[in-house]
This record gives structure tokens, sequence and C-alpha cells, in this order.
């Protein structure tokens, strides 16, 4: 066999590629041995019966038993006629035991000449050596899969973080925790599809192309459809093929959507992520304030066990009721900014100047408000806050507030200073709505490209009538990242976007 040398870590970048491609010819000389042997390195199915942690775990249950277990080997010890290893599964680890006299001498060396990364299935009986580790006699060993590189974990880790987003396959081989952290994902999002569809929601898939991009204040990708021979836009929200589907009769519907946005990129930004989006007839914005509460409280006490949780050295509690807020009563509290008394466009810009603001001289009296409340508020909401009550010149889509005009039934929840949550009473005046669109498309003239579209088939549906709605959104993502404590959105995304090496 072709030698089983280790890399003991390089001096520099140059030696660092020579031996790291001195061990890819390596692998590839035991390749070509195992063949030749008459063992085909990347083997079929394989039944594997059993899995490490319930074997582990379980020990009394399964002491002198004859398992089958399969995994990847990341470590191995030992010379002569014995050997151990390291085998990893989808539940965690368990250690192998390869004697010459129990495999026999050519099954033995396979088994020595395996690397770091290998795939094998194990059979065999179950014991505890001398230090109490669980462990798998190997009887018969089964070769599934020949790794042909090295494990980046074998000489310093894939600590790498750009690395890790690019290459996630490894990432979920050499550092166990992260594949922890998307099967929370996975239970969240499984959560809260039971919660609502218990409460009668029905789940539906509406377009990710659309003729017409809505539902946001966003920049949509384009493309284009070669047969109809028109630009389509990848969704910025499922919102108004949604609120369709209330005018057609469903009551209540939700989409776990994927949704896309040609903007900025940060830790809390990612161009695709998911939203939950829901809408419900005859409901307003405060039946959504009751459901975002019961939905992310019980979502922390079933996947966390508890209401509370630490983030980045944060405690935050969801125990309800979460504080609410008027936004005015929020700028006015965090900025010293009283928006009921600096009632002119032209008062409200040069407050915000004082303050240190950047607008501009189009901006309305509701966008300046909203600029002063992202930049001195936004910070200071750590616990679960719902800030009610927005300006209407940055809410297109929500019924106006009876009672105090310019303002809107809408309310964003934020928690350590993040949005998490968008929720409306919904606007179904086709005639307010249609003007609300008419205002939208001024504003794309005057140069803003996240202004609205006027969607015409929209305001038709709504001409025949749509119910009173409350409607809510939740970014998926960032409620991952709390509770997997991840500083990145890309820590919670399997696949985010990368800028290509080359």
């Amino acid at each position: 066999m072709a030698s089983n040398k280790e890399f003991e870590g390089p001096a520099s970048s140059e030696e660092y590629v020579e031996d790291y491609n001195e061990l890819i010819h390596v692998r590839r000389e035991k390749l070509d041995e195992l063949r030749n042997s008459g063992v085909e390195p990347f083997g079929r199915k394989f039944n594997a019966a059993n899995y490490s942690e319930q074997i582990v775990n379980n020990f009394e249950e399964y002491e002198g038993k004859y398992v089958s277990v399969a995994g990847r080997i990341m470590a191995k010890r030992g010379h002569g006629k014995a050997s151990f290893a390291n085998l990893q599964d989808a539940e965690g680890y368990i250690q192998i035991y390869a004697r010459l006299n129990d495999m026999g001498e050519e099954n033995y060396e396979i088994f020595k000449s395996l690397d770091m990364g290998d795939i094998v299935g194990v059979e065999g009986t179950v014991f505890k050596t001398k230090k109490g580790e669980v462990t798998v006699a190997i009887e018969k060993l089964t070769i599934l899969a020949k790794s042909l590189r090295p494990l980046p974990e074998k000489w310093h880790g894939l600590k790498d973080v750009d690395l890790r987003y690019r290459q996630r396959y490894m990432d979920l081989v050499v550092n166990p925790e992260v594949r922890q952290t998307f099967i929370l994902r996975s239970k969240v999002i499984q959560f809260i599809r039971n919660f609502l569809v218990e409460k009668d929601f029905l789940e539906v898939e509406t377009p990710m192309m659309h003729p017409i991009p809505g539902g946001a204040a966003a920049r949509p990708f384009i493309t284009y459809h070669n047969t109809l021979d028109m630009d389509l836009y990848l969704r910025i929200a499922p919102e108004l093929y949604l609120k369709r589907l209330i005018v057609g009769g469903f009551e209540k519907v939700f989409e776990i959507n994927r949704n896309f946005r040609n903007e900025g990129i940060s830790t809390k930004h990612n161009p695709e992520f998911t939203m939950l989006e829901l809408y419900q007839a005859y409901a307003d914005y405060d039946d959504m304030m009751k459901l975002t509460e019961e939905l992310v409280t019980l979502a922390a006490e079933q996947v966390l066990g508890e209401a509370q949780l630490c983030f980045q050295g944060t405690e935050i509690s969801f125990n309800t009721p979460w504080e609410k807020i008027p936004m005015l009563e929020a700028v006015k509290r965090f900025s010293g900014l009283d928006f009921n008394i600096l009632k002119s466009d032209n008062e409200v810009r040069n407050a915000a100047k004082e303050l240190g603001l950047e607008v501009d001289d189009n901006d309305t009296w509701g966008m300046v408000l909203d600029k002063v409340f992202e930049e001195k508020v936004e910070p200071n909401l750590i616990q679960p806050t719902f800030i009610v009550d927005y300006p209407i010149e940055i809410s297109p889509l929500a019924k106006k507030k009876e009672e105090e005009p310019g303002l809107t039934y809408r309310f964003e929840l934020f928690i350590n200073g993040w949005e998490m949550a968008n929720a409306f009473s919904e606007l179904n005046d086709p005639i307010d709505q249609k003007e609300r669109f008419l205002s939208q498309l001024k504003k794309r003239d005057a140069g803003d490209d996240e202004a609205h579209m006027m969607d015409e088939d929209y305001i038709n549906a709504l001409e025949y009538g749509m119910p009173p709605a409350g409607g809510l959104g939740i970014g998926i993502d960032r409620l991952i990242m709390l509770f997997t404590n991840s500083a990145s959105i890309r820590d919670v995304i399997l696949f985010p976007l990368m800028r290509p090496k080359d």
C-alpha cells in the first residue's frame, strides 16, 4: 500500500500547496491500489442499522450485540496488530476497533490504509474498553467512498470564515456545532408550520417570478423569459399574491417563502432570504401582534427549552406581554424630537440635520421620521418591542388610522435592535390603494428604485372586494440567528451568496 504519511503543518504558503498536492497524490495512489486489489473504493448501498449516539447512550442494551454503522473516519491511532479509529455519523462519534486476528490480514491492511475523511461501513460487536470507551470491534469493513482530499481539520481546522461559507460541506464535516445550527433551523421552521396549521391556516405556494414586483420597498433582480419575450422579476415578497387569495375566499393563508432583493450584503442581510408571511381575513394588526407573541415565545420554548436566551452576551427574554410603543413616542424618547410639534416637512428636515442625520430636500415628514427612528431608536430596542403606528408615506399597503390621519395601522417587532417582523391592518380600499401606488410611482420617477410599481391586476382584485385582514411577515433567518447565537446571517444560511474568487 502507498504511504499513510500524516501532514504535520506547513511552514510557508508555498510548502502548504506542495504538501497538500502531495497528500492528494498519495490518496490517488491508494485509490488505484484498492481497485487493483479488487476493492471498489466507491461502494453501493450499505445497511447502517444503528447510529453512534444510539449505541453509546444505551450501552447496556447493545453490549455484546452485533451492529452496523456507517460514517466518516475522523481520527486513527494505533499500530501493529490492532488499531482504533473515530467514526462520525449523523448523530455523533463512536470508536471502532480493528484487530488483525479478527479481520484477517487483507482486510486489516485495508483498514490501515484508510485516510481521514474516508467513508466506511462497519459491522461488528459492541464492547467497552478499559478506559470506558464504547467501541465497535470490526468484523467486516466496507469502503463506501474514498476521500481524495485531506480534511481541513487535519492541519489547521476550518477556521477561515470565508472558506467555511464557500465550502459548507466541509464546514459541516469538521465543525459539528454548525450541523446543530441547521438542525435547529429545521426544527424552528417545522414548529412554525405545525403551529399555523393547528390554527387552521392553509399553506400555499405563490409565484417566485413576477411580472410586476410588489409587496415591499426593495430593488428586485430582473430576469428574462425567452418564450414569452418579457422581463420578469424575482420575488421580493409574496404579499400581493397572498392577498389575492384572501379576495378569492381563503380566510387564513401562509407561505414560508424565499425572497430575493438586489441590495446590500451585511451581517443581517443576504440577497436571498427566508420569510414567513401570513394573512387572516376579518383580523387586524392587534390580532397579528398577539399571534406574533405566541408564535415566537412558543418556538423558543419548544426549540430552546425556555423563553429566554443569551445572544452575544446579552440576555433576551420572550416572556409576554412585550412592550408596545407608538413610533412617535419612541422617537421622542430616544432622540428628543417631538414630531407631534414639528409638523412641516421643512421643520423635521432641519431638526434631523441638527442631529447629524443626512436627509434629502424631497424627504417628507414621514420619511424623516423613519430615518430618525432608524438611527436613534432601533439600536435601543433590545428586548422584544412592538413599534406601532407608522407614517403613511412609508406604509403604502397598510390601512390608515381613522383617529390619526397620516399614520397607519402597522407595527414592526424589534429584538436586539433588529427588525424581526412587520405587520399591517391590510389596506382593502381599492381607490385608496391606487392612489398610494400612484404616489409610489412619483417616487420612482424621482429616482427611488425601491418604490412600489403599479399593479393594476391587484387593484382589480381589490375592486371585487377583500375583507378586512391582518397580515404578518417574520424574518426566519434573523430569528434563527437569535436562537443559535449566530452573529452573521451567513451562519444560518447553508449556502450564502459569495463573490466568486476568480
